[in-house]
């Protein structure tokens, strides 16, 4: 009977953590620049993207809580001038674990800028390298903050 409730208790404690551990991991991060071609000596929309499951959050670029770390997006290109990333707002919310409500971003969350491509620019495609950390948290609790660094690209015409 010990050996059933040990192994029953190890079970359960093994769904939690691993259930826990696939949640930390499922957001994913991905990126966009104009249609998926831009023209040389012309500027196109970009865009790195976080996609947040429900049930989960991430804290904003300004959480408003000097414990909670705050979403970063840093990008950069190959030969192109990249603008600054715009972060989107947020909405506060109050959670148990914290005295003040938390600015959060929730589902799918854009986070804009703007790759501007030389007139001379060499080559065919142009890439974006994208740099993205954040911290999930549920809200109950949040967990050890993440980096995802992505590469994505699109054709010059």
């Amino acid at each position: 009977m010990k050996q059933f409730f040990f192994f029953g208790s190890l079970i359960l404690a093994s769904l939690v953590f691993f259930g826990g551990q696939s949640s930390i991991s499922a957001q994913t991060v991905r990126g966009t620049i104009g249609n998926g071609t831009v023209t040389r000596g012309a500027a196109a929309r970009a865009a790195v993207i976080i996609d947040i499951p429900g049930g989960l959050h991430v804290n904003s670029s300004r959480p408003n809580s000097q414990y909670a770390i705050a979403t970063t997006v840093r990008v950069n290109g190959n030969g192109v001038k990249t603008s600054s990333v715009k972060y989107p707002a947020g909405h506060n919310r109050k959670f148990s674990f914290s005295e003040v409500a938390i600015n959060v971003y929730e589902g799918h969350t854009s986070f804009p800028f703007t790759v501007a491509v030389p007139k001379d620019f060499k080559g065919d495609v142009v890439k974006i390298h994208a740099v993205v950390k954040y911290q999930a948290c549920t809200n109950e609790v949040c967990y050890p903050p993440k980096t995802k660094d992505i590469t994505f690209t699109a054709k010059v015409r």
